[in-house]
């Protein structure tokens, strides 16, 4: 009886390897050679460089917008890092404003579905996770996309692009969190 359960175990394990080997278990991705958009080599209706994002480029930065984004920022340790290493989040409704957020100084609206975010730390490196949401608690929010990106010249902020089902740009309220 103990010879048939080894047998049995020793087939399952031999097969197991074999799909995993032969049945495209694994894959090996090729690398991508097709040219990039290099930060600020694009031009925008009006004049003016833009980062190229994928899916569309960004608005431009005032100096007077990115002064004032630097002027939020809080001091960071030698390692770059903010003095303690944290979660930051902002809820922004589909005109631009910042509901709440924790370390969120601003919100603003650049156009439909474009958005700006700008958070009192240095963000960058930081992973950004965004949701279509609505703001209260009694409704489902419409159907929709949201995309993430640091903020173009602007070390505190997070550029936000909402979507509706159709990949149309679309105003849309959004929950945003930042993991420093």
């Amino acid at each position: 009886m103990v010879n048939i359960f080894r047998r049995k175990a020793t087939a399952l394990a031999l097969g197991a390897v074999a799909f995993a080997v032969l049945g495209g278990g694994i894959a090996v991705a090729a690398p991508d050679d097709s040219p990039r958009a290099q930060p600020g080599a694009g031009s925008r209706a009006g004049g003016g460089p833009v980062s190229e994002v994928k899916g569309g480029a960004q608005p431009p930065v005032s100096k007077a917008a990115a002064a004032k984004a630097r002027n939020a920022l809080v001091p960071e340790t030698t390692a770059g890092m903010p003095p303690t290493a944290q979660s930051f989040f902002a809820v922004v409704d589909p005109d631009g404003s910042l509901v709440r957020g924790f370390e969120a100084v601003s919100a603003q609206r650049f156009g439909p579905g474009e958005y700006e975010v700008i958070f009192s730390h240095d963000v960058t490196g930081s992973a950004f996770v965004g949701t279509v949401a609505l703001n209260d608690d009694e409704y489902i929010p419409p159907p929709g996309e949201i995309a993430v990106a640091p903020r173009l010249d602007t070390p505190n902020g997070v550029y936000v692009a909402t979507y509706n089902s159709a990949g149309q740009p679309a105003d849309r309220a959004f929950h945003l969190a930042v993991l420093s």
